[in-house]
């Protein structure tokens, strides 16, 4: 669970510290870490605690002061080391210990990083609770790969969706997704790739539709896969993309561009870099 283990057991066995502390939900963004903000920065340089997760980069994790405590909470799919709500209480523990904490998620806290569940256990237990956003992953990983997720001619809305339910196979309104001038965004959607397909095409969506599947997006190794919505089940088993990896369905996925560095997929199924 943690980096160091004794240290926590030792800031803990003071028990309430009557200057209680305080807790910074922070996000660091998709894994750039030139893409945190400012504010970002100078929270992980003053705190006591960092408690981060699976998906901030390591290059994020790289700025945290060698003389803080920094804890692993994360969770990787299959395996879960810590229960939400032993994260959250562990996050109240710490900051009535009199430590100031941040609590540091990949992309954004409030869009599927559970942090309004941490933040309410926060304020519950009476801690102070402040919010610093962060670029989530569908505009940091569009962004990078120049595909933008509205355009007048092509996209009038989007829409951020999770591809993994709470116990599992997502359950969506599926008929709400077939306008094809919206753009789709799927978080956590590679294991459930195939029923994404064959949800969207019997609910309205062609076929044809290109896709992009974005691994690591905005770092050095990122690959981004380009396919359409029949294809995207073969496209995901040939090509094997790891988690985190984001799915964006629509015609903006046209716009693609490839890395210079990179040859661009002439067919429908393709990996670039």
């Amino acid at each position: 669970m943690t980096q160091r283990l004794p240290a926590l057991n030792r800031l803990l066995s003071g028990g309430i510290n009557q200057a209680q502390g305080s807790v910074w939900l922070v996000g660091a963004g998709p894994g750039d870490a030139e893409l945190l903000t400012l504010k970002a920065l100078r929270l992980l340089g003053e705190a006591d605690v960092v408690v981060y997760d699976r998906l901030v980069s390591e290059e994020v994790l790289a700025l945290i002061p060698t003389d803080t405590l920094a804890l692993d909470v994360g969770k990787t799919p299959g395996f879960h080391g810590m229960k939400q709500h032993q994260i959250s209480q562990l996050l109240v523990d710490l900051a009535r210990s009199g430590r100031k904490v941040v609590r540091l998620k990949g992309g954004d806290p409030f869009i599927f990083g559970r942090g309004g569940e941490e933040m309410q256990q926060l304020q519950a237990a009476g801690i102070a609770c402040d919010v610093v956003p962060g670029i989530t992953a569908a505009t940091g990983c569009a962004a990078a790969c120049g595909i933008p997720l509205t355009h007048r001619d092509m996209a009038q809305s989007v829409r951020f969706i999770t591809g993994h339910g709470k116990e599992g196979k997502p359950h969506l309104a599926w008929e709400s997704l077939q306008d094809a001038s919206q753009t789709l965004v799927f978080y956590m959607g590679l294991t459930w790739g195939a029923e994404l397909s064959s949800q969207l095409r019997q609910h309205g969506r062609a076929a044809d539709t290109p896709v992009a599947v974005i691994e690591r997006g905005t770092r050095h190794d990122q690959r981004v896969l380009i396919t359409t919505l029949a294809q995207l089940p073969m496209t995901i088993t040939h090509y094997q993309p790891l988690s985190p990896s984001l799915i964006i369905v629509g015609e903006v996925v046209r716009l693609y561009r490839a890395s210079q560095a990179a040859e661009a997929a002439p067919c429908t199924t393709g990996a670039s870099g």
